[in-house]
């Protein structure tokens, strides 16, 4: 009797191995997952560390090596090529995509300002946890002469700070580009945006259309690179362990739990902005985001939330249609907190990997820069990791040290973006109250 019940039991195993299949063909976070499971397996079979019939003799480790980076360095190149066209477009079409330029000025005597304001905190929040827990102290590495840095790290305590000011703009676009600084190209892009605001729509509409297809081109180049980043990150994570061991692999859970442990506190904190500021029921909003959040876990991405964040904020959140429409395309782009947070403690973690000591002043100008380049952030899979290139750059650590982050960014990128939506909808019931309040009572 029992074996003939067993019977029926094949076919949904074998379902259920198929529905398996179909989701890592499918599914770019599924494929990125197996790719980091069978890079940390073979990693660790191939560690000169283990002994096992396939340990790798240490003599034979970097050739190795350098084959098995090859993809992750073809990766890395292509995001690398579009991350100033892609800031810049991001940032002025954030900046121009309110519409009625009356509502903008109204709006952005509050919006900006808090928009400034919870990226500071998300920062903030980073940089203590970092700096606190000191998640790099606990990966060393065999050979660190195999994580090269580009250049010295630029100190700038003997620089007066008035000498520093006029530095932070940028005397052109090219020479922005060309040093890599990531704040001057932050603020290129909003001097830019603020402008054709300004200007008659007639006379802006051109160079929007040309910043909105330079965007389309870049997003659809790293939607190219995203086809790689399967075997980018086996390579790249497969590589690292081999070379840097189980202990390595291990400090790798100090950042995960860092950046994770960030974001909790970070949603607490908008719990209690929805308390004061828009004077709402913390827990009835928590629920009432919930699928919004769950669809932004799932898919990494923003954009993709938005339509469904927009019904949220109209239909369970009662949040003013003028508002609604504003704040959440407007947030997809350049209300990225969970991405500022998570990139100030992958800076500092990197920082800490290489031995690059922080003077006061160069960890404050990374802290500005992350919350300028998280602005800018578009609201696409993976492109956290562009960013936090940039940023890497400004310090003097080669672009190459993000193959250490990049097997477990999938997981975290889910993460970052689910509070990120959560600003979002956060910033809508804030500015719900605070822009009706003058117009109920002038009504009364």
């Amino acid at each position: 009797m029992n074996l003939a019940r067993s019977a029926p039991d094949t076919p949904d195993a074998r379902s259920g191995f198929q529905s398996v299949r179909l989701l890592i063909r499918t599914q770019l976070w599924a494929q990125i997952l197996l790719a980091l499971v069978l890079g940390v397996g073979i990693g660790l079979l191939l560690s000169p560390e283990t002994d096992t019939i396939l340990t790798v003799p240490v003599d034979r480790v970097g050739n190795l090596g350098a084959w098995l980076k090859l993809p992750g360095g073809i990766f890395l190149n292509m995001i690398q090529m579009i991350v100033i066209p892609l800031i810049i477009s991001s940032i002025a079409l954030g900046l121009t995509s309110a519409g009625d330029p009356a509502f903008l000025r109204k709006a952005s005597t509050r919006i900006v300002p808090y928009f400034v304001g919870t990226t500071t905190i998300a920062v903030l929040i980073g940089a203590a946890l970092a700096s606190g827990l000191e998640p790099g102290s606990y990966v060393t590495l065999s050979d660190p002469v195999d994580l090269p840095a580009t250049a010295p790290p630029v100190t700038t305590e003997d620089i007066p700070f008035a000498a520093r000011i006029p530095s932070l703009i940028p005397t052109g676009l090219t020479a922005a580009s060309l040093s890599r600084d990531m704040l001057q190209i932050v603020l290129i892009a909003v001097f830019l945006g603020v402008a054709l605001v300004a200007l008659p729509t007639k006379t802006a509409q051109p160079m929007i259309d040309l910043l909105g297809a330079l965007q389309a081109v870049a997003l659809k180049i790293v939607s190219w690179a995203m086809l790689l980043a399967p075997i980018a990150v086996f390579g790249l994570i497969c590589e690292f362990v081999m070379r840097a061991g189980l202990d390595a692999l291990l400090g790798m859970s100090a950042y995960i739990f860092s950046v994770i442990a960030g974001l909790a506190l970070l949603l607490l904190i908008y719990l209690c902005i929805v308390t004061l500021l828009a004077r709402r029921n913390p827990l009835q909003f928590a629920r009432s985001i919930l699928d919004a959040q769950l669809l932004a876990f799932a898919t990494s991405s923003s954009a993709a939330t938005m339509p469904l964040s927009m019904r949220v904020a109209l239909d369970r959140l009662n949040v003013r249609p003028a508002i609604a429409r504003f704040i959440i395309p407007l947030g997809a782009t350049v209300n990225m907190d969970g991405t500022a947070l998570y990139q100030v403690v992958a800076t500092l973690f990197m920082a800490q990997i290489y031995g690059v000591a922080l003077d006061p002043a160069s960890f404050a100008l990374i802290i500005v820069t992350v919350v300028g380049a998280s602005i800018g952030s578009p609201s696409t899979p993976g492109v956290g990791i562009v960013i936090l290139s940039g940023i890497l750059s400004s310090i003097g650590i080669s672009p190459e040290g993000v193959a250490i982050l990049l097997g477990v960014d999938r997981l975290l990128d889910m993460c970052r973006t689910a509070v990120n939506v959560s600003g979002d909808l956060t910033a809508c019931v804030v500015m719900d109250r605070w822009l009706s309040e003058p117009e109920r009572d002038t009504s009364a």
